[in-house]
């Protein structure tokens, strides 16, 4: 069975247009969550993690005029260009395939343009193919809150299957009106910048984002040193539209399968931690039950807020970045452990060699999904 290669990735958050500047951001102990006072988005103001349109369209201006593409567009198609530019695999040949995951897409065009076509999830990324010449048609996952870490899975088992040689992965989810209402009224919004598996917890704090990744079956195309995206596994345990399992049933099953097909150690667990009461207790419960209580665990959610479709593309980038180069990043917000099951939450950044990374992620109506990263 072939192996599936980690060529090139991009992150695009407030803290950076790059992989590189959002570690060194997150390094530096930065957070891209604040008050955010808007009447446009909110009545009343509330903490997430926006990117300034002023630089977003500063930036995009390179690429082309700022006024002809949506929000949602420019910050893609940005993410795209760079991790594009940094490998040199075939990308417009019938042998790559486009994936974009997302949530809700170009959602603010429902105000301003209802009848837009690029409301359609699927529109969009035909546009996105179409302007980066990818040469097949284009797939869409859009699977609530998993999404990212589902379309990684989708695409690594088709390398392996040999229907694709390499897979670009695009995951963008932008803060509109329609989205902090609806978290709004689910009351999961915090009072202040979120704080996974902290005792004070009390909701997660919205983010938009924009991540790359592109998987590859050629060794000489990956980026050094070789990241392996390995097993990845997907599962649903029903239990409410949007309340996650109180036993961690679904997410157990899902980090139970992948390791009894990997049967190796994991370093390092990237959560989903999204700073929820009732998400974090589950994760931790799930985590404990798997047997891997006392490997370190962070989420990213503190830095750039919950990205909906995005966080599971740019959670695995950072995570991957963490086994390339050796570090663990705190969880930000955290300071005093607040799960039934106590877990090893990282507390502080450090340096420390680690063989792999598991990211974890969970969604509404009781999805979840597993992926496997690893040094070669």
């Amino acid at each position: 069975m072939r192996k599936v290669y980690i060529a090139a990735d991009n992150i695009i958050s407030p803290l950076g247009f790059t992989t590189g500047e959002n570690a060194a951001s997150l390094k530096a102990g930065e957070k891209g969550i604040h008050e955010i006072s808007d009447p446009e988005l909110s009545p009343v103001p509330f903490h997430a993690s926006v990117i300034d349109t002023t630089r977003l369209d500063e930036r995009f201006s390179e690429e082309g005029d700022p006024e002809e593409f949506t929000r949602f567009e420019k910050m893609a198609v940005l993410s795209l260009r760079d991790a594009c530019s940094r490998t040199d695999a075939d990308l417009r040949g019938a042998r790559t395939l486009f994936i974009l995951s997302t949530t809700k897409g170009n959602i603010d065009l429902l105000a301003s343009s209802p009848s837009d076509e690029r409301l359609y999830l699927w529109q969009t990324a035909g546009m996105l193919g179409s302007y980066f010449g990818f040469g097949y048609k284009p797939l869409v996952i859009s699977d609530a809150c998993i999404s990212g870490v589902q379309a990684i899975i989708t695409g690594a088992r088709m390398i392996r299957a040999g229907l694709y040689d390499n897979v670009v992965i695009n995951g963008t989810d932008i803060i509109s009106e329609f989205v902090v209402s609806g978290f709004s009224a689910f009351k999961s919004l915090s009072q202040g910048p979120c704080m996974p598996f902290d005792k004070r917890r009390d909701g997660l704090s919205l983010g938009e984002g924009s991540g790359t990744i592109i998987l590859t079956a050629d060794p000489s195309l990956a980026a050094d040193p070789k990241i392996i995206a390995g097993e990845g596994f997907s599962t649903n345990d029903a239990n409410h539209i949007s309340g996650p399992s109180r036993t961690g049933e679904g997410l157990w099953l899902a980090i139970s399968s992948l390791l009894s097909r990997t049967g190796g150690k994991i370093s390092y667990i990237s959560a989903h931690g999204t700073a929820t009461p009732y998400n974090d207790e589950m994760e931790s419960i799930a985590i404990t039950r798997a047997g891997l209580q006392d490997v370190p665990v962070n989420s990213f959610k503190g830095y750039w807020g919950h990205t909906l479709g995005a966080a599971g593309i740019i959670e695995s980038v950072m995570g991957i970045h963490s086994v390339r180069n050796g570090i663990l990043f705190r969880t930000e917000g955290f300071s005093e452990p607040g799960t039934t099951n106590p877990l090893n939450i990282i507390a502080r950044t450090e340096n420390k060699q680690i063989m792999n990374c598991l990211k974890i992620a969970s969604g509404f109506g009781g999805c979840n999904a597993v992926q496997l990263f690893s040094r070669e």
